[in-house]
């Protein structure tokens, strides 16, 4: 056939005649149908999944066009943010314990009558005390003609001027939560 090509004057080429039946194309033509519907049947598959996977991530991006390292890479810049200010947070809430371990914040005090002859109960001592038992007991004794304040002041639970019973009683109630009578 080469040989008949070259003699008519024309290039060699390789096309090729095909004769097929009329029932062959059909068949042909139904296959190819066919494989052009499952194309689009799987692109729209396709097309429905990554919408439903991109309305999963949307909140990622934020509204803007990222791609998922700089998405990643805000969200661990944000994580450290958060790190740094909880641990600022506890080093304040340290503070703040250990300011309200000092805080004169335990009171109590006992009301009585300092003399026989005197009722009412007008004198008393009330001890005002941190948590480590730091601070003051002050007493006030009131008598007919006059009234006398102290105030002795308490480490550690403890003074280093001999308290009264009921000064004892205060700082006790204070101490333990009593808050006194």
């Amino acid at each position: 056939m080469a040989g008949t090509l070259a003699r008519r004057g024309c290039q060699s080429s390789y096309a090729a005649v095909v004769n097929l039946s009329q029932n062959v194309v059909s068949t042909l033509a139904v296959v190819a149908l066919g494989a052009a519907v499952l194309a689009i049947a799987i692109a729209i598959g396709a097309q429905l999944r990554l919408s439903r996977i991109q309305a999963r991530y949307r909140v990622l991006w934020a509204g803007g066009e990222k791609d998922a390292a700089a998405v990643l890479s805000d969200q661990s810049g944000e994580i450290a943010q958060l790190r740094s200010d909880l641990e600022r947070v506890r080093e304040k809430l340290t503070g703040a314990a250990g300011d309200i371990e000092q805080s004169l914040r335990h009171v109590a005090v006992v009301r009585y009558d300092a003399f026989g002859d005197m009722g009412g109960r007008l004198s008393f001592s009330a001890a005002i005390v941190d948590d480590r038992g730091d601070g003051l007991v002050i007493s006030s004794i009131h008598a007919r003609g006059e009234s006398r304040t102290y105030a002795k002041g308490i480490v550690e639970g403890d003074s280093e001027v001999t308290l009264s019973p009921e000064e004892q009683q205060a700082l006790a109630a204070a101490r333990t939560g009593r808050g006194g009578s």
